[in-house]
């Protein structure tokens, strides 16, 4: 698997964009200092150069169930995670990962002209001042929460290289084939979701499961219902009560 290392770039999911003929079927791109990123809802993404992991990868293999991109994502990343660092991050529906209640990374994935990326943003060694300054009062790093992280950059290249060589790469024919069903356990196991009080885009509820469509199953007034694009509030998170 290509795996690319951008010193500087914009947005590591726009540079992929403009350069797919360099990924083949799947490959990677990454950098430590990403000026412009994105998040979900358009949102930027601030940027601390050296600070943080700013990672994208890129596949125009035929996918059975593309939609759960997202998911299968995430878990990844928690994994590659939890065996760098010893940090036990957790999965907030659909999209961010949590450490001790507050947002640590993100995951945007997007198609385009064939090919579909899975975008990761991951705060390494921010101190709170940033966070303060940027006005995000939920966000953390892996250095804030406790886990020493001696050099940035070094970190961000040993995850990336695990990511590729792991999740995005020998791992990834399996996801391709069977979608999230065979992650899905793992999955439950770490979504801080399950068994809270959630409200989405018109309803509130209980959240009971993530299905094979890889959609929260919430228990509403009406019903259950399944939600699977949009804003999810967690009672309990981000300052949700």
């Amino acid at each position: 698997m290509n795996l690319i290392y951008l010193p500087e770039t914009d947005s590591t999911n726009t540079w992929a964009k403009q350069n797919l003929a360099r990924f083949g079927s799947l490959g990677a791109v990454y950098t430590t200092n990403q000026t412009a990123g994105r998040g979900r809802l358009g949102r930027r993404w601030e940027n601390l150069p050296g600070c943080g992991l700013y990672y994208t990868a890129v596949t125009s293999l035929p996918m059975v169930q593309p939609s759960t991109l997202p998911l299968y994502a995430g878990l990844a990343l928690a994994d590659v995670l939890r065996r760098h660092t010893g940090a036990q991050p957790l999965l907030k529906w659909p999209n961010d990962l949590l450490l001790h209640g507050k947002k640590l990374a993100g995951i945007l994935c997007e198609g385009a002209h064939g090919a579909w990326m899975a975008g990761c943003g991951v705060n390494l060694c921010h101190p709170a001042g940033y966070f303060a300054r940027s006005g995000l009062p939920h966000g953390t790093s892996l250095a804030l929460e406790g886990v020493a992280v001696e050099d940035g950059p070094a970190l961000a290249k040993q995850l990336a290289e695990d990511l590729s060589e792991n999740a995005f790469g020998k791992d990834f024919a399996r996801f391709a084939a069977h979608g999230i069903a065979p992650f899905l356990d793992e999955y439950r196991a770490s979504c801080v979701n399950l068994g809270r009080a959630v409200e989405f885009d018109g309803g509130r509820g209980i959240a009971r499961d993530i299905d094979a469509e890889g959609r929260l199953v919430v228990d509403t007034a009406d019903g259950a219902e399944a939600v699977f694009t949009g804003e999810v509030s967690v009672r309990g998170i981000y300052g949700k009560v």
